[in-house]
């Protein structure tokens, strides 16, 4: 069984949660992502896909991206601002697409767990995706977009 552990997660003040709010990175492209974010500062988007700061021809998993993504994340958690909350904790996470609705829990696992395949990988990732955000978490020194495990329901002993 895989081991959970609680965090201190960074939040925006209640009045701009809907501004910060952003699709995960990985479900629009770079001409998306830029549309969505026109004039708002406070979107993540700008951390997650910091390219859609930078000129259109810029390669996006270059040197200037990652450099553009630890800026702006480090520019909206001192302007927006973003807090660390004091106590680690387990959050609630509920995703809904018409009638259908999965809810969870936001948690830190572990790495080893993951590549031990005691936390099984849900989808078969390309090498470039998943070198581009292991350095985007190198980057930002920050875990910014969930990961979603799933497990199939067990009898209560």
């Amino acid at each position: 069984m895989a081991i959970i552990r609680p965090f201190n997660a960074l939040r925006p003040p209640a009045e701009r949660a809907a501004q910060v709010a952003a699709v995960p990175y990985d479900v629009v492209n770079t001409a998306e992502a830029r549309e969505l974010a026109a004039g708002n500062p406070w979107s993540f988007l700008h951390v997650s896909r910091p390219e859609i700061d930078l000129p259109d021809d810029t390669a996006i998993y270059s040197d200037e991206v990652y450099a553009k993504a630890a800026t702006n994340f480090e520019e909206l958690k001192r302007k927006c601002p973003l807090k660390s909350e004091e106590t680690p904790s387990l959050y609630i996470y509920r995703l809904q697409m018409g009638d259908q609705e999965q809810t969870g829990i936001v948690a830190c696992c572990s790495i080893d767990e993951y590549d031990q395949d005691i936390v099984r990988k849900h989808e078969r990732t390309r090498r470039d995706k998943e070198d581009d955000r292991t350095r985007h978490i190198l980057v930002l020194r920050a875990q910014t977009g969930p990961v979603f495990l799933t497990y199939r329901a067990q009898a209560a002993d």
